[in-house]
């Protein structure tokens, strides 16, 4: 079998995909500048160090490996950045994404898994989120993900590609083999600051608001496993690639958890305390976001199994001490 170009392999989903394809019998070729992500954590397939934004990169991986499929991850993902950074997240997120699809449309390559995020839905009126809400991005990331979308569907339009779009919500966990860990510099996720301020490695962590009209005060984010995440990018590829619908698609529980519960799980969990500032609240940052999720369920019959609160505290724990 040909291989699967994975854009973005080296880095935090990235990788767990590649692991996730590797035990399906899959072959993944790995594109990644190496800018954010890991050399070390490419070990299930060959590496092509290059940049998406330089085509005869990308050319150089297509004519190498000729691959059948691509999974998309390459991109800047740091909505605080990408504010003081628009432009590098334009030509890195949608400018990137057209180069790769102009090679696929050259080599003949039809499917394509693209990397989203639940930033094109920017402050929701309704709650759950479904994949048919409105968007509308407040931030220069999930508008360039919005775009990115929306040139997604005018190419396959025009080219017969099949895609399938998946928006992640809260990303989290590690590998339960202990192979792979979240590894980001810097580190913005909730989960790894609280665990790293109980080992004392990082500074206490900042609570940012503390009356949203949640039952705590404290913000929810619907929080998946990095696991299953990565399973679902591979159920996503067999299902594209044996039909002839696209899809569009939410990851996430359907669950959400505030910022404190994250917060008792991970003291529960480690016995350590975990050292607290309170800080006033971040301009756009929603009260709640949760995913309804049972279209990718009923779809492509993806359901979480590792995305218990014990199971992504413990494994991020061990990945971390």
């Amino acid at each position: 079998m040909r291989p699967i170009l994975v854009t973005g392999g080296a880095g935090f989903i990235g990788a767990h995909t590649c692991k996730a394809l590797a035990v399906e019998g899959l072959d993944p070729v790995v594109l990644d500048n190496l800018s954010r992500g890991h050399r070390e954590m490419v070990r299930w397939g060959p590496l092509v160090q290059g940049d998406i934004r330089q085509p005869a990169d990308i050319e150089r991986a297509f004519q190498q490996y000729q691959p059948t499929s691509v999974i998309h991850f390459a991109a800047l993902a740091y909505v605080g950045e990408s504010v003081v950074q628009p432009l590098s997240y334009y030509q890195n997120n949608v400018s990137g994404l057209i180069n790769v699809l102009d090679a696929m449309v050259r080599h003949g390559v039809q499917t394509i898994i693209f990397s989203s995020s639940c930033a094109v839905y920017g402050v929701p009126d309704v709650l759950p989120i479904a994949e048919d809400g409105r968007q509308q991005p407040i931030s220069p990331y999930g508008h360039s993900k919005l775009v990115c979308e929306q040139t997604l569907r005018n190419v396959a339009a025009a080219h017969g590609l099949r895609f399938a779009i998946l928006r992640y919500f809260n990303a989290c966990g590690a590998d339960p083999e202990g192979d792979l860990a979240e590894r980001h510099d810097p580190e913005t996720h909730l989960i790894p600051l609280a665990v790293d301020a109980a080992l004392g490695r990082a500074p206490p962590l900042h609570i940012f608001g503390s009356d949203y009209p949640t039952a705590d005060g404290t913000c929810e984010r619907d929080f998946i496993h990095v696991s299953d995440l990565a399973r679902a990018h591979v159920a996503a590829l067999h299902h594209i690639n044996g039909n002839t619908e696209n899809l569009t698609l939410n990851l996430g529980t359907g669950r959400g958890y505030s910022v404190l519960q994250i917060i008792s799980s991970i003291e529960g969990v480690t016995g350590r305390p975990v050292p607290l500032i309170r800080a006033p609240k971040r301009p756009g940052d929603p009260a709640i976001l949760i995913a309804d999720a049972s279209q990718a369920e009923r779809v492509v019959s993806f359901k979480p199994m590792h995305s218990d609160l014990t199971t992504i505290i413990e494994t991020t724990w061990r990945s971390r001490v």
